[in-house]
């Protein structure tokens, strides 16, 4: 079964007794409609990593039933990341004490079997007793309650990630139209970009998005991961907003770094201008991070491993990028922390 230098290798097998109630046979995804058991305790066995270590014949191993079924379908499977997968294992033999399995690999391993749902019962008697053993069963509340709390969370999540991009769509809005002016947004001279308004924008339009979203799939909330559900186009109801604001914010930023570019030609540049103009470059490029931008390569990180650690990179230091923007390198907020540490220092005198 094993080649290696020394001709033998060791394997180690481990049994979770309990583990069935973690990797529950409900992360065993299947086509058809079917009631899911798990039929043995999980196991794991590994080999060392010896050099030119090779499995030259597929792993045959039996577990034993803890629960069996005559009329289900008995399925070999391990566990992968988050499922349970089938393939690569076989079931070369079973019957009412164990199976055998016959797998490819070495992973964690166990055995689901999958029996058909019972007929409907159409009697509204039955119904109602069945209706009353619900009521009393704790555990079925419990799980229609998490499932209620999964689509929650998910849906609240859906409306925080889009007016946190159409946040991003709004400061590329007013960068542009500050830049296009060589001067900052005065509060007075414009109604229509006041706080009050922008706070409305920012937020109205992610709940109407949401609003529209759970209108047309009432049940897109609420997967196993506590986000949008990726079955019927739902997840462009994230996406396409997204990309939306993504591809404004490329162009308003072209057009800033443009206007910038073209500005500082057609100063007299003097040496004591020179920090500033490099600041303000610097400010110029971090918005690139700042308007979100950097999100664009997320759709190329299952190609490259750099664009995905770039990725993480820029998009976890956001907070710092705003922070060096409009605290660190903006000269009202740094007079304002002066004037606060002058009071406090005056405090601790007195």
């Amino acid at each position: 079964m094993l080649v290696c230098n020394s001709g033998s290798a060791a394997v180690a097998f481990m049994s979770y007794n309990t583990m069935e109630n973690l990797l529950k046979p409900d992360f065993f995804n299947t086509s058809n409609n079917t009631i899911k058991t798990m039929m043995s305790t999980v196991i794991s066995d590994t080999l060392p990593k010896p050099t030119n270590t090779k499995l030259t014949k597929p792993v045959n191993f039996t577990l034993k039933h803890i629960r069996f079924d005559p009329s289900g379908s008995v399925s070999c499977v391990y566990w992968n990341i988050s499922e349970w997968i089938v393939e690569g294992c076989s079931v070369l033999k079973t019957n009412s004490s164990y199976t055998v399995c016959s797998c490819d690999h070495l992973s964690t391993f166990a055995l689901i079997m999958q029996t058909s749902h019972p007929p409907e019962v159409q009697n509204i008697s039955s119904e109602h007793r069945k209706a009353q053993i619900c009521q009393l069963h704790p555990k079925t509340h419990q799980s229609e309650k998490l499932k209620c709390v999964f689509a929650v969370i998910s849906g609240l999540l859906h409306f925080l990630f889009l007016s946190g991009f159409v946040w991003m769509l709004i400061e590329a809005v007013l960068l542009f139209i500050c830049v296009k002016n060589l001067s900052q947004i005065s509060s007075k001279k414009r109604e229509v970009l006041s706080s009050g308004f922008l706070c409305v924008i920012g937020y109205l339009v992610a709940l109407v998005l949401v609003a529209v979203s759970v209108g047309l799939v009432p049940d897109g909330y609420g997967s196993k991961y506590c986000w949008i559900k990726m079955d019927k186009g739902f997840i462009w109801s994230f996406l396409g907003p997204v990309c939306v604001i993504l591809a404004l914010n490329t162009v308003l930023f072209i057009k800033i770094v443009t206007n910038v570019n073209s500005a500082l030609k057609n100063l007299n540049v003097e040496v004591s201008q020179m920090k500033q103009n490099k600041i303000m470059v610097f400010k110029t490029l971090a918005q690139f991070v700042v308007l979100g931008c950097s999100w664009i390569l997320g759709f190329f990180t299952n190609s490259s491993k750099v664009l995905e650690i770039l990725f993480l990179i820029l998009n976890s230091q956001q907070g710092t990028f705003i922070f060096l923007i409009y605290c660190v390198l903006n000269n009202e907020v740094r007079q304002q922390y002066r004037k606060l540490f002058r009071c406090l220092c005056c405090a601790k005198q007195h």
